[in-house]
């Protein structure tokens, strides 16, 4: 177990057949040290845990009124020999046999470094605006391997974005150096762990290291009501955890909604399409971007939201209800 530098763990929850991809993708990983592969499983009823076993990874069970985003990542921490803690999701495939190496020697590109994440990428089969938003939001953080630090106190405190930019972090496809996260495990938080814990290592003194070539596929075409569910709770959270609103009235929503869908459309004139093809998919994305940003404003407003209300419009809190990852 000394030998063992990176811990791969995986938090699953009715992975589908897309698991087992993904596990294939892992242990075929070319790294040149031991690592291991962990699986925590939450309730799984598609056979998920079989699926899991047949590959020879560890797996354990646990209640899914156990399951936590941050309680359920720190279970599989606690559980790893690795030096490295490397999280992805059931659904986050490898791009390449490097990703690991790559993935690792970013988190290691310093000792103050405490850790490190790489691109997403849309599954080859997503829609192409999903491939387009997924390409221009991680082509934001360079093409190079970058350490980034807290180096302008005036500037984190009064540029929301300059702070949003430093806390970014995704535990779909993360690393975390096992020294600090015993000293700083991820929080208990509903949503949004992963950016939680990178703003309190940033303010911690710590630095983060962005890995352009530790790429997995992982994307989510989402439909409308799924939209506004997802950009809910992501907004509630953001309001909750960093005092962020994302959309403070309803006019403001409507616009960024228009300027999102004629992104959309330029995005979907960029791929070839045309006529009836044009107009159909140019519809259906102005659907799913006015359910974004009215997700956005009912989470930034969720403490003035009837409890009833609260319940239907999370998509997270329906998940671990009715026992789907």
């Amino acid at each position: 177990m000394a030998d063992i530098r990176a811990s791969v763990l995986i938090p699953v929850k009715n992975g589908g057949p897309l698991l087992g991809q993904v596990l294939e993708a892992v242990l075929a990983q070319q790294a040149p040290w031991p690592f291991e592969v962990i699986v925590v499983d939450s309730g799984s009823s598609d056979g998920s845990v079989e699926l899991a076993r047949r590959y020879g990874v560890r797996v354990e069970v646990i209640a899914p009124a156990d399951f936590g985003h941050g309680r359920t990542r720190n279970q599989l921490a606690s559980m790893a020999a690795g030096e490295f803690l490397v999280f992805i999701t059931q659904d986050a495939r490898p791009a390449s046999p490097q990703w690991l190496a790559n993935m690792v020697r970013g988190c290691d590109a310093g000792p103050d470094v405490a850790g490190a994440f790489g691109p997403h990428r849309a599954h080859p089969e997503a829609r192409h605006v999903t491939h387009c938003e997924l390409n221009q939001h991680f082509a934001g953080f360079g093409s190079a391997l970058a350490v980034v630090r807290l180096d302008d106190t005036a500037r984190f405190a009064t540029d929301t974005g300059y702070r949003q930019w430093l806390h970014f972090f995704s535990s779909n496809n993360a690393c975390i150096r096992r020294s600090v996260w015993q000293k700083l495990p991820l929080p208990e938080v509903a949503f949004a762990e992963d950016q939680t814990w990178a703003l309190r290592a940033i303010e911690a003194g710590y630095a983060k290291a962005f890995v352009p070539d530790a790429v997995v596929y992982h994307s989510h075409d989402f439909g409308v009501w799924e939209t506004l569910q997802r950009n809910f709770d992501e907004a509630r959270s953001f309001h909750l955890y960093f005092g962020y609103r994302i959309q403070a009235s309803l006019i403001g929503a409507l616009k960024s909604a228009a300027h999102l869908a004629r992104r959309d459309l330029g995005w979907l004139r960029s791929g070839g399409l045309r006529g009836w093809r044009l107009f159909k998919n140019a519809g259906y994305m102005a659907c799913i971007e006015l359910a974004r940003v009215l997700g956005q404003y009912l989470g930034t407003c969720h403490d003035r939201l009837p409890t009833w209300l609260l319940g239907s419009v999370s998509r997270d809190e329906k998940l671990q209800r009715v026992g789907t990852a």
